[in-house]
């Protein structure tokens, strides 16, 4: 579905904290909201080691255009993006996994925590994306998307 992140093969704190945002309605989402309404923390915690076990796969087959995929990659190394997603952006910990994500859905995301418009969010990520321009954004949602 258009703007749906897929949550297969996250990182289960990521998954777990998640829930427990929307839950909470710390973060909000009409799709999200009647189905985590009620979990206990031993069903999100079971609900996130079962979608942590997944298998990630990229969302889209479309070859990368080189020049965006460039500029995405290199904007993502100038922002030390790696450093809490690591490396290869498979994410950790409570850090969600980039690579192979759908390109809208990070091209937004990225756009709602450099506007703060992300409830709930980590402020280091409106930090690290603070002044970073539309199509800067696009470019590393674009590279990001496409990586395996």
């Amino acid at each position: 579905m258009p703007g749906v992140p897929s949550i297969a093969g996250q990182p289960q704190l990521f998954l777990e904290t998640q829930l427990v945002l929307f839950r909470e309605e710390l973060r909000r989402s009409p799709q999200m909201q009647p189905a985590v309404n009620g979990l206990t923390d031993k069903e999100i915690v079971r609900l996130a080691a079962h979608y942590a076990a997944l298998p990630a796969r990229p969302v889209t087959s479309e070859p990368p255009d080189p020049a965006r995929a460039k500029q995405g990659s290199a904007l993502a190394q100038k922002l030390h993006c790696g450093s809490c997603h690591l490396s290869d952006f498979r994410g950790q910990k409570q850090m969600p996994r980039l690579a192979g994500q759908r390109e809208d859905y990070l091209d937004e995301s990225m756009r709602a925590y450099r506007d703060n418009r992300r409830p709930g969010g980590d402020t280091i990520m409106a930090a690290a994306l603070y002044g970073v321009s539309d199509a800067d954004i696009a470019a590393m949602a674009h590279y990001l998307s496409r990586l395996r």
